[in-house]
């Protein structure tokens, strides 16, 4: 098979583990930046060009879309996905994951257990928003943003209304989430392959910072999962569409609670916390699934 990561960067960790992977299992591997396709639009033939070069022979693709290029990303994945490629994340799923009030909506919807949080369109009542999620303190996040970036804890009532109005000042909308006091500042990684969690860590972020981001300077040790939190993960990813997904959430007295969905998340860290290849797991599912649909290609 020849199989393309989407990427910005090939220096970047997954990105090199993915390749490397991708050629032990031994098919070919190939990085297109997904920053420098064209899409070509035209009646029944949908057509990438890749550096004036038109794109073909792709059996599977593994997004790697950052968050300053999420809707181009996703649309190059979409053209694929017109094109019959088959693809470890679906655009939609990209879409999903990467909006935190359409993610909470369908999480909701779905059942998963989620902390309570409140979005008003730069309202003037704020001292509502921060009742109807228990009062201060409160976690007040940007719709989009990822490794704790636009994440705000407000400890008083005059901080959080401080913070939202200076969010709505700049014409930015916000989400006003309840505070889990018990979580003291951790939270879980699971990643997710298919219908499996392979990985599982526990990261625990610096004195003072309420992020638990390894990119913040967080810690993390490897964890095994207790049954209830494995389904949680794999609830949420499902619920999204996101197959490989890195799925967090914290530990609350109410038992598991998912905070977000990573639909391109890193490998560096949980394959050195943990020593699970997961990247090998994920050229792994791709080969399942393409299989699965030629065998029922065969069966029609």
């Amino acid at each position: 098979m020849k199989i393309a990561v989407l990427s910005t960067n090939t220096k970047l960790y997954s990105t090199k583990r993915l390749v490397e992977s991708i050629s032990q299992r031994g098919h070919e591997a190939v990085v297109i930046n997904h920053s420098l396709c064209h899409v070509l639009i035209e009646e029944e033939s949908p057509v990438i060009l890749y550096k004036n070069k038109l794109i073909e022979g792709i059996d599977a693709i593994i997004p790697r879309i950052g968050a300053s290029v999420t809707d181009y990303g996703s649309t190059v994945v979409r053209q694929f996905e017109m094109m019959k490629v088959f693809t470890t994340v679906k655009s939609q799923a990209i879409l999903r994951s990467r909006n935190k009030l359409r993610s909470l909506q369908i999480l909701s919807k779905a059942g998963v257990q989620i902390p309570k949080t409140v979005f008003a369109n730069q309202t003037k009542d704020i001292d509502r928003l921060i009742k109807l999620v228990g009062g201060p303190p409160v976690i007040i996040k940007l719709l989009e943003g990822t490794q704790g970036v636009g994440v705000v804890l407000a400890e008083s009532n005059k901080a959080a209304k401080s913070t939202i109005e200076a969010f709505y000042g700049l014409k930015t909308n916000v989400l006003v989430q309840e505070y889990i006091e018990e979580s003291n500042g951790a939270d879980i990684r699971a990643f997710v392959v298919g219908n499996k969690v392979v990985a599982a860590m526990k990261r625990q972020g610096v004195s003072g910072d309420f992020r638990s981001n390894l990119h913040r300077g967080g810690k993390a040790e490897a964890l095994i999962l207790q049954p209830h939190e494995e389904k949680a993960a794999l609830q949420a990813a499902k619920a999204l569409g996101v197959r490989v997904a890195g799925v967090d959430m914290i530990q609350s007295n109410r038992g598991p609670m998912i905070m977000e969905i990573n639909s391109s998340p890193g490998l560096e860290g949980i394959e050195k916390i943990t020593g699970v290849n997961v990247a090998d797991l994920i050229i792994g599912y791709i080969e399942e699934k393409i299989r699965a649909d030629e065998g029922d290609t065969i069966g029609v």
